[in-house]
């Protein structure tokens, strides 16, 4: 058969070019589910390092907490768990620090290994890692070659030597379809996804968490941190409360510190033995009292010791705080704030009544609406103690009707903010023009009422001196008032009398006139 000799056209040639081109981007593209669950998987490893990092902690906390106790016994082994977290430390960190090099060369200088963006990156590991002028893999393969040795060195349990040296192993990996076993670095991190390098790197970090928590465990092992616990004997007195009030009961709890569960101390508050550890007597009378006693603790060889307790306890007469949030007064007809307490008991225990209107819970806190104006609202305060209801307060109050408030002319300033003109000074033409009509309000910082302006009248003079008054349309000026203004130049002013507005307590005041200046 004779050989083909039909030629390619540049077109062809250059599509199947293409064709070849878009089969290996096809070849290289990772599922975005498989790089969701690299994500998954990076967010649970960062908070099993922080749960190991933690627990990590309260072990070298078991450590210092002996050494202040025993310096002679533990002072080394403290100082050995210090260096364990220092050494740690650092190679956390380091590889940390190579996370954020890897997600920064995906992502630019503002990466962040917690929010990466270009997830599929295959670029960026394998030139931090495996690139003749970064090599970060090599050095982080020595260091954990390093770390390893010296973490292992500490720990006396042959097994968990193994396992330690198992989770950190860099030994060189064989690939299946490859003759020689690759580097550590470059099998974990060549033509990685970004999120998969980071991921690998949480893991790694996790592995560095669990030696040094099998580091530290094996040297509070060693120093026996049990023994510190029955180390001295030593009895304590634990009152539920110090304060009593009237009424309530006195509870304590009488305890030996590390006491021996086969052979518990016999309690004696005087020389009246007690039952168990749970002290309880009535609190029938006010002031101060004290008791004494001692345990007896038996000992394996027979012996017994005794170790004495004193303790006191002080009853009070029942008592609450009650305060008006705004002042020493109450408001007829608006909701005033009030707090509420009582020392020593929750808020759930709490009740309270008021005379002279209503009293409503709200929270932590209670909103007083009283009714008569001149009359006293008492407020009763009750709280429920030990099972009991009983009465602890009764405070009264003066109501009083609102102050009058002050009209104003609401408008925006160039800033957007709502301000108040209250007259007295000049105010532009255009934001005269602009407001629709008269508000009231007591805006001292204190009350910040409301008031509803029922109506008002405008009086301004024509050039002969002749008043020209105006009624206004309710709260709003009238057109006629509209065009009064628009024709004021400026200098000219005009007063607002004839001020009605009515309260939310109902009443209707007659306010104070106001003098408008047109600037």
């Amino acid at each position: 058969m004779g050989a083909n000799n039909t030629r390619l056209t540049p077109r062809q040639k250059m599509i199947n070019l293409m064709y070849i081109v878009l089969t290996a981007m096809l070849a290289l593209n990772v599922s975005s589910d498989v790089l969701d669950g690299f994500t998954q998987v990076e967010d649970g490893l960062s908070r099993s390092n922080t749960n190991v990092e933690d627990r990590n902690a309260t072990i070298l906390r078991q450590l210092e907490d002996f050494a202040g106790k025993n310096p002679e016994k533990g002072r080394q082994w403290a100082d050995k768990a210090a260096e364990v977290r220092q050494v740690t430390a650092m190679l956390y960190n380091k590889v940390d620090s190579i996370k954020h090099l890897i997600v920064c060369q995906a992502d630019g200088k503002d990466g962040d290994p917690s929010n990466i963006i270009n997830r599929d990156d295959l670029e960026a590991s394998s030139v931090i890692m495996l690139s003749s002028g970064k090599r970060q893999g090599e050095q982080l393969r020595l260091s954990i070659d390093a770390y390893r040795e010296y973490i292992t060195s500490l720990m006396s349990d042959s097994g968990k030597r193994n396992n330690i040296k198992q989770a950190l192993s860099t030994t060189p990996i064989k690939r299946a379809g490859i003759v020689t076993p690759q580097l550590w670095e470059e099998a974990k991190f060549e033509s990685q996804p970004v999120v998969a390098a980071v991921t690998l790197l949480s893991k790694l970090q996790n592995d560095i968490l669990y030696a040094e928590g099998e580091a530290l465990s094996s040297l509070l092992s060693q120093v026996d941190a049990g023994d510190v616990r029955v180390n001295t004997l030593e009895a304590f007195v634990i009152p539920q409360s110090r304060l009593v009030m009237r009424g309530g009961k006195y509870s304590a709890n009488i305890v030996l510190a590390a006491i021996d569960s086969t052979a518990r101390p016999k309690i004696y508050i005087g020389d009246k033995p007690l039952e168990n550890s749970l002290y309880e007597l009535p609190a029938g009378a006010t002031g101060s009292f004290t008791y004494k006693g001692y345990m007896e603790v038996p000992h394996g060889d027979g012996s017994v010791t005794r170790h004495d307790f004193e303790s006191a306890y002080t009853v009070i007469e029942p008592m609450a705080t009650v305060s008006a949030t705004m002042m020493n007064v109450l408001y007829a007809g608006i909701d005033n704030p009030i707090s509420i307490s009582v020392p020593g008991v929750a808020m759930k225990d709490i009740s309270a009544s008021m005379t002279n209107g209503t009293l409503t819970r709200s929270g932590d806190h209670w909103v007083a609406r009283p009714a008569g104006i001149g009359k006293e609202a008492v407020v009763n305060v009750t709280a429920t103690i030990d099972g009991r209801t009983s009465s602890v307060a009764q405070t009264s109050f003066r109501v009083r009707k609102l102050p009058d408030p002050t009209a104003y002319i609401a408008y925006n300033d160039g800033k957007g903010n709502i301000e108040h003109y209250k007259g007295g000074k000049p105010i532009s033409k255009a934001l005269l023009m602009a407001a629709p009509g008269l508000e009231a309000a007591i805006d001292d910082g204190l009350l910040d009422t409301k008031f509803r302006v029922i109506s008002f009248e405008t009086i301004a003079f024509d050039s002969m001196g002749n008043a020209m008054p105006e009624v206004s349309d309710g709260a709003n000026f009238s057109q006629r008032q509209k065009q009064v203004f628009r024709s004021l130049s400026r200098g000219k002013r005009f007063f607002i009398s004839r001020i009605r507005a009515a309260g939310p307590d109902g009443t209707t005041r007659d306010l104070s006139p106001m003098e408008v200046i047109v600037n």
